[in-house]
């Protein structure tokens, strides 16, 4: 039996003396009734899941905005983060990105909820309600949508597989609704609050883009001193909104524009430089932002040099391309080449010419049966050479032109030593003279 079996058989015997002891137990057995389940729906309202609009923190936030926009900004005293009006906008500029959250969050539970009656429809719900002959009206849609929009809209409502809300239900998606609108004037309050202290938080980032998208930059960044810490790349998106419509068009959307590409500096440009004028602007703006950031230059100086840089470089950016010279042709390189004519070359080919004789022997006459010269199966005959004439083979043609002339010594201008000469005539006349013979010959022993 091996170790495992072991084990298993102890297990089994504790198991028995368990149940033994169970058995012995005689207590009375309550039967169990049948409770049916309910599940609670943790959300049932739009105020379990969005707390901020009643929040205490945005109500005293947006009492003192109030009461500051009625008054007249006062001078600085010491540093400008002990202020109380730059803590305000700080945190209201925080509140601005909260606010930002919380409307998404409401608005999947919106979409959420009136999805049971118009699965295809993601907005426009305070308007239609249960009555789905409000998305045929297109007078009221056109305040919101596009034609081609209402269009898409009107159709699909029309065969539509929705069911009906519950008077409970519709009242809870519309108070998600007026929640959500709510939260939106807040936020446009705190923008404009924020833009008319602009001057005083940031006065160079706003020289540069203007007080409103300075305002929006800081409220969705949360403040000056995180937008000083971005780098220019994600300035530039700042403010982008990510849109995927099924089924429409995907010309008119811009991916990565946010609100530098909103700014008048940018539109101002074409069409077709405003990414890179986008781009030169959010350089130019984490620039500002750091200024503004350390507090240096509250006159605005930096903002207006930097500017002015932007608007050096898109006139730059902006100008026709020059013109382009015409260039005369540089003069020709007269390198020596190979001469393919000539008085020489002439003579040559005159020289290396083919011959009558051979012109003669490679001509036919038509009608003419040729003899072979050699033998039948070679084939070669004499052509038209000797047919003519007597049958003598003429010496080709010399012409005196090109014939190789053999020098010849030039008469009378030789040049002659009359002395040599005379003594060469008197050494042979010893042997060969005219006169005198033989004298004696003596025969050798």
């Amino acid at each position: 039996m091996s170790l495992a079996d072991e084990l298993l058989a102890d297990l089994e015997e504790a198991g028995e003396v368990e149940d033994e002891h169970l058995y012995q137990l005689d207590a009375p057995v309550q039967e169990v009734e049948d409770i049916p389940m309910e599940v609670e729906n943790k959300f049932q309202t739009i105020r379990d899941i969005a707390k901020l609009r009643d929040s205490e923190q945005l109500q005293r936030v947006m009492r003192e905005i109030t009461e500051r926009s009625h008054s007249e900004r006062k001078d600085a005293i010491g540093p400008v983060e002990a202020d109380p009006e730059y803590q305000l906008i700080v945190e209201a500029n925080n509140l601005a990105v909260e606010i930002d959250n919380e409307i998404n969050i409401i608005h999947k539970f919106t979409r959420d909820k009136y999805s049971k009656r118009f699965p295809e429809l993601e907005s426009l719900v305070p308007e239609l309600g249960n009555d789905l002959d409000k998305a045929k009206n297109s007078e009221k849609l056109q305040e919101f949508l596009t034609p081609a929009t209402i269009m898409v809209v009107s159709v699909t409502a029309s065969t539509t597989q929705g069911q009906l809300l519950t008077d409970d239900d519709l009242e809870v998606i519309v108070e998600a609704c007026d929640m959500a609108i709510e939260l939106d004037n807040y936020k446009q309050e705190i923008y404009n609050y924020v833009e008319s202290r602009m001057s005083f938080i940031a006065p160079n980032l706003s020289i540069i883009v203007g007080a409103s998208t300075a305002a929006k930059l800081m409220g969705v960044a949360g403040g000056l001193s995180h937008l000083a810490k971005m780098p220019a790349c994600n300035i530039q998106v700042l403010g982008s909104q990510r849109r995927t419509l099924a089924g429409f068009s995907t010309t008119a959307i811009m991916p990565h524009t946010g609100f530098v590409h909103s700014s008048d500096i940018v539109q101002n440009t074409p069409a077709d430089l405003r990414r890179k004028a986008a781009r030169l602007v959010a350089a130019k703006c984490a620039l500002a932002a750091r200024v503004d950031g350390f507090h240096e230059s509250p006159d605005g100086q930096v903002g207006h040099s930097l500017r002015e840089d932007i608007e050096r470089k898109l006139d730059k950016l902006q100008e026709p391309p020059p013109v382009k010279q015409v260039k005369p042709l540089p003069a020709p390189i007269d390198q020596p080449h190979k001469k393919r004519g000539g008085r020489r070359v002439r003579k040559m080919k005159e020289r290396y010419a083919i011959t009558e004789f051979r012109k003669q022997a490679n001509r036919m006459n038509f009608g003419e049966i040729e003899e072979d010269a050699y033998q039948d199966d070679l084939g070669f005959s004499l052509g038209q050479v000797g047919k003519a004439g007597t049958g003598r083979i003429r010496a080709p043609q010399i012409d005196e032109k090109t014939k190789v002339r053999i020098s010849k010594t030039l008469q009378g201008l030789e040049i002659v030593n009359p002395q040599a000469a005379e003594k060469k005539g008197t050494e042979s006349a010893k042997y060969f003279s005219n006169t005198s013979g033989f004298i004696k010959v003596e025969r050798k022993t």
